[in-house]
C-alpha cells in the first residue's frame, strides 16, 4: 500500500471532485446573485462560498474521517430506519427528482433556447433532453472510467471554455459594481448568500460523491483509512480553490453586467446575454458548449452515485445497470416539466434536508472524539428535524402558505426560533440537541462505570 498520492494524482482526483460538483446551478446562481446584490456582492459571495464550497468539502472530508462506506452507514448511528429514509430522500433529491433533470433543462435553456422560437420550445426541450440523457446513460453504464471521462476530459474542456468568457469579463468589464442591491440583498446579503448556496445542492451531493472520490483514492493505492481521509482532503482543497475562484468570477460578472445589459429573471439568461455581448453569435455557441459540458459531467456523476447507492442498499432489487436506466428515464420525464417548476418544487425539500445533512457532517467530523454514539446522533438529529420542518413550511409556494395550519406553524416558528426569518431557525435546536446528547452520553458512561467500581 502507498502512503501518498503524487501531485499529478492529487490534481486528477481534485479535478474529478470539481467536475462532479460544478454543474447546472453552479453556473446560474452566482451570476444572478451578483446582479441582484450589486454593491453588496462581496458579502453575498462570502455567504455563497461558505455553503456552496465550504460545506461540500466538509462533507467529503467527514465521509472519509467517519470511515463510512456510504451515506447509509454515516446515518446508521441514528437508526437503521432513519438511515434508509435519509439516504433515499437525499439521493432522490440530488438525483432523478430534482438535480439530474435540472442539468438537462439548464443546458437547454442557457445553451440552445436562444436559437429556438417559443413555438418550438417544448419539442426542442424534448429532443435535446433525449440526446442529453442518452449520452449521460452511455457514460454512466461505464462507471469504472468515470475518473477518465470527467477528470481528464470533460472537466478540462469545461474550464477552458469558461475561462474564455470569464477573462473577457475582467479584461473589458461591462460596468462598475455600483448599482443598488435588490430584495433580501439590501439588509441581509450574507445570510441571503448562505441560502443561495443551498440551491447548488452540493453539500447534499458531497455525501453521495464522497463514495466515488474515496473509491478512486483507494484505487490509486491508498489503503489506510487515515491516509484516505488525508488524501481526500488534499484533493478537496484543489477542488475548493477552483470552485471559489469561478464562483467569485461569476458573481463579479453578474454584478458588472447591468452596466451594459438589462436585468434578467435568472442566471441562465444573464449568461446568454453576457456571451452575446462579448462574442455575438460565436458567444452563444461558446456558452452552449460551456453549459453542456458542465451539466453533462454532473449528470453522469449523479446517475453513477445514485445507481451505486440503491443497488448496494437494496441488493435484492435490481442491479446497477438497471437502476441507471430507470433513473435516466425518470430524469428525462421530469426535465420536460421545465426549469422553473423544478426549482420551485425543490426549494422546500432543500430547506428540510440541508440542516439534517449539515448536522450529520458535523457529527461525522466529531467522530474521532464522540465515536458513533447513537444517543448524541439521535438528540441532535431529532431537534434539527423538528426545526427544519418549520423551514420547509416557510419555503412552500405562496398559495400553500395561505393555509391556516401552515400559517400557524410559520407564526410559531417566527416567535420562538432565533434566526428563522433568515432561514436558520434550525441552528439553536441543533446545538441544544448536541448538548443534550453529549450530557446524556456522559451520564450513561458514568452509570456504566460506577457499578464496576
Amino acid at each position: 500500500m502507498r502512503k501518498r498520492l503524487s501531485i499529478k494524482e492529487t490534481l486528477l482526483v481534485g479535478s474529478l471532485l470539481f467536475g462532479l460538483f460544478f454543474g447546472a446551478g453552479n453556473l446560474i446562481f452566482p451570476v444572478q446573485l451578483g446582479q441582484l446584490a450589486g454593491k453588496n456582492t462581496l458579502q453575498a459571495t462570502i455567504g455563497f462560498l461558505i455553503t456552496g464550497v465550504g460545506l461540500p468539502m466538509l462533507g467529503v472530508i467527514a465521509s472519509a474521517m467517519s470511515q463510512s462506506d456510504s451515506l447509509f452507514h454515516m446515518a446508521k448511528p441514528i437508526s437503521k430506519g432513519y438511515a434508509i429514509f435519509f439516504t433515499c430522500a437525499l439521493y432522490l433529491t440530488i438525483g432523478p427528482l430534482f438535480a439530474i433533470p435540472r442539468t438537462a433543462t439548464v443546458a437547454f435553456e442557457v445553451g440552445l433556447r436562444p436559437f429556438i422560437s417559443e413555438d418550438y420550445f417544448s419539442i426542442g426541450l424534448l429532443i435535446f433532453s433525449f440526446i442529453f440523457f442518452a449520452l449521460t446513460l452511455y457514460f454512466s453504464l461505464r462507471p469504472g472510467r468515470i475518473l477518465d471521462w470527467i477528470g481528464k476530459y470533460l472537466n478540462p474542456t469545461f474550464l477552458i471554455l469558461l475561462s474564455i468568457l470569464l477573462i473577457a469579463t475582467f479584461v473589458s468589464p461591462m460596468g462598475q459594481v455600483s448599482h443598488e442591491p435588490q430584495g433580501k440583498y439590501i439588509s441581509g446579503p450574507l445570510f441571503t448568500g448562505l441560502l443561495d448556496g443551498y440551491n447548488t445542492m452540493d453539500a447534499l451531493a458531497s455525501l453521495a460523491f464522497a463514495i466515488i472520490i474515496i473509491a478512486n483514492v483507494r484505487k490509486l493505492g491508498i489503503g489506510k483509512p487515515t491516509l484516505v481521509a488525508f488524501e481526500t482532503s488534499k484533493s478537496g482543497l484543489v477542488a475548493s480553490f477552483g470552485m471559489a475562484v469561478i464562483y467569485a468570477s461569476l458573481a463579479y460578472m453578474g454584478a458588472t453586467s447591468l452596466g451594459s445589459l438589462s436585468p434578467a429573471d435568472n442566471g441562465g439568461i444573464i449568461l446568454s446575454m453576457v456571451s452575446n455581448h462579448y462574442y455575438g453569435l460565436i458567444g452563444q455557441v461558446l456558452l452552449a458548449a460551456i453549459v453542456s459540458a458542465a451539466c453533462l459531467k454532473t449528470a453522469i456523476g449523479l446517475i453513477t452515485a445514485c445507481s451505486e447507492m440503491f443497488s448496494e442498499m437494496f441488493p435484492k432489487s435490481i442491479n446497477y445497470r438497471k437502476y441507471a436506466v430507470v433513473f435516466t428515464l425518470v430524469s428525462f420525464v421530469i426535465a420536460n416539466f421545465g426549469l422553473e417548476n423544478i426549482i420551485q418544487l425543490s426549494i422546500p425539500v432543500l430547506m428540510f434536508l440541508y440542516p439534517l445533512a449539515i448536522t450529520l457532517i458535523i457529527l461525522s467530523l466529531l467522530s474521532p472524539i464522540i465515536g458513533k454514539e447513537n444517543i448524541v446522533y439521535r438528540w441532535t438529529t431529532a431537534l434539527t428535524a423538528i426545526a427544519a420542518f418549520f423551514d420547509l413550511c416557510k419555503a412552500l409556494p405562496q398559495y400553500l402558505q395561505e393555509n391556516l395550519f401552515i400559517k400557524a406553524i410559520i407564526k410559531f416558528a417566527q416567535l420562538y426560533l432565533p434566526g428563522f426569518d433568515f432561514g436558520f431557525g434550525w441552528i439553536v435546536p441543533a446545538f441544544c440537541g448536541l448538548l443534550i446528547g453529549l450530557i446524556a452520553w456522559k451520564i450513561k458512561e458514568k452509570s456504566i462505570v460506577a457499578p464496576l467500581k
